[in-house]
């Protein structure tokens, strides 16, 4: 828990509503170069969704509980800000378990060069789709090194964008045909298309040719993080990220008040004042800047303006703590590298297809599809010792197709369906029942808890339960956005939460810019 603070005094040069990881950086950022910063934050700790939490009770385990892994964030920030946080590269990128003619196998992606093309000629018969692999994926490292520094950066015109990429199939790959044409075009192996594919449909309800290209903006920001696309391990757990950032910010002057809720931003475009409310009454902070580290919605509702379209999650996500990792039916595959990595589970290209159309036509997946990873096979740290020694690891999970339309009738009873089938697609790849590995808590229950998009709507506020805010945004400039994705319809509000333009993920980047843009507003 934080320690709440009080604001005083009632004018600062630039209040931030919301303590979550991009309002922190934000704080941290505008406090170092000598403005007053206060941050306002609802719950009774900062952090937002980016937070190391221990969920079992009696058992000392700290996981990440919602957001889990590092792909966005950028090393200026880091560097930036003299953060004391480091990630871990995981040597294996993925493992997808799959019957192929009776016998269980899977695919291996990572552990070097070789392994992953005999691995990929083990399933498939021939070397045709590694190959196709290796151009795919060359043609995403290309597009990466010329996007991700853009981040940081003034938003480039679509034209100035292309200019840079330079590579027109690429362009038209990503940016202007559905990605389940260009996956189609590229790999004829159902597993292949589907492992590809998933980067496309975290926390994205959508269809592989879906015209809007939702898909295609998802895709291409879980394909560009760091310049190369690599997906890392938060040393410590994710709140190691969020305390650097509190602890820089705080270091740097910023007043963190926790346990403080914005209610009412007004504004003239030149001052502003928050209202807020905490357990002392309501109280008035004063600004020439409010950074809203919140949804559009939660924006809209504080400077009273119209109300964006709802958003909408589309994921189920599950906590676990297991006594030893299970083992697998593929005799090849040894747990400790399968679930080191991303591990697939009923993610082929048709199993996805056949997930969403259910799910749209408003059924639960009867076998849906999502992916798992083990923080403690890269991080121990995150267990007390006498659980490292033992052996236990956690497991994370994350389910596609889960859209929060489907939780509105009886969400307890649809998740609780949703974990049973989900954990059942499991076990049909491990040689022993994943019930036999689950460590229990102090009270005899098994270590497993379950969110779902309402479950995360309810806790954090996120519209819909959505982990972006809302769709993604291409990482350019389109009518209305402003110069750094930030800007709204009133010129010393800024929107600095994941509903940014070139937001969502873990990534700083909205607070980042939303910074630099008071900094050029306030230096002119």
């Amino acid at each position: 828990m934080t320690p709440p603070t009080a604001p005083a005094p009632r004018r600062y040069d630039a209040v931030v509503v919301g303590g979550g990881h991009n309002g922190l950086v934000a704080a941290a950022y505008l406090a170092r170069a000598g403005r007053s910063v206060l941050v306002l934050e609802r719950l009774d700790h900062t952090g937002g969704a980016a937070v190391s939490t221990r969920p079992f009770t009696g058992v000392d385990a700290r996981l990440s509980r919602y957001s889990y892994l590092v792909s966005l964030l950028p090393k200026k920030i880091v560097r930036d800000l003299d953060l004391d946080f480091r990630v871990r590269g995981r040597t294996v990128s993925s493992y997808t378990p799959v019957e192929r003619d009776g016998r269980p196998t899977g695919l291996l992606v990572g552990g070097g060069e070789r392994r992953t093309r005999e691995s990929f000629a083990r399933l498939t018969g021939s070397q045709r789709e590694y190959a196709a692999w290796q151009r795919f994926y060359g043609m995403t490292g290309h597009v990466a090194r010329r996007v991700f520094p853009t981040l940081t950066e003034p938003l480039p015109t679509r034209e100035e964008l292309r200019r840079r990429i330079d590579d027109e199939a690429a362009w038209r790959a990503l940016f202007e045909e559905p990605i389940g044409g260009t996956i189609e075009e590229h790999f004829a192996d159902d597993l292949v298309r589907g492992v590809v594919l998933t980067d496309a449909l975290i926390g994205t309800f959508a269809d592989a040719h879906d015209p809007s290209l939702t898909q295609n903006r998802c895709f291409l920001y879980h394909v560009i993080g760091g310049g190369t696309g690599a997906w890392d391990v938060p040393v410590g757990g994710m709140g190691a990220l969020t305390d650097a950032l509190a602890g820089a910010a705080r270091a740097a002057g910023a007043v963190l008040a926790t346990g403080h809720e914005a209610v009412r931003i007004e504004t003239d475009g030149r001052a502003a004042e928050v209202t807020y409310r905490s357990a002392d009454g309501e109280g008035v902070a004063a600004a020439r800047h409010v950074l809203v580290n919140a949804s559009p919605q939660e924006l809209a509702a504080l400077t009273g303006a119209p109300p964006p379209p709802p958003a909408e999650g589309a994921q189920l996500k599950v906590n676990m703590l297991l006594t030893r990792l299970p083992a697998l039916r593929d005799p090849a595959a040894d747990p400790r590298e399968a679930f080191a990595g991303t591990f697939h589970i009923a993610e082929g290209y048709e199993q996805l297809a056949t997930a969403y159309a259910r799910a749209a036509a408003g059924e639960p997946p009867a076998a849906p599809p999502c992916e798992i990873y083990c923080h403690s096979l890269a991080d121990p740290t995150i267990l007390g010792p006498d659980l490292a020694h033992r052996g236990t690891h956690t497991l994370t999970l994350f389910g596609l197709h889960t859209p929060a339309r489907l939780f509105a009738g009886d969400n307890d009873a649809v998740r609780e369906e949703l974990l049973r089938s989900t954990l059942a697609q499991l076990d049909a790849h491990l040689a022993e029942p994943l019930a036999d590995c689950l460590a229990t808590d102090a009270e005899g229950r098994p270590c497993v808890e379950a969110r779902s998009p309402l479950d995360l709507e309810r806790d954090l506020r996120l519209p819909g339960g959505n982990i972006f805010h809302r769709a993604l945004s291409w990482p350019h400039a389109q009518e209305g956005t402003g110069r750094w994705g930030v800007e709204t319809g009133r010129a010393n509000v800024l929107l600095c939460g994941a509903g940014a333009v070139r937001g969502g993920g873990v990534s700083g980047i909205p607070g980042h810019n939303a910074a630099m843009a008071v900094l050029e507003q306030t230096e002119r």
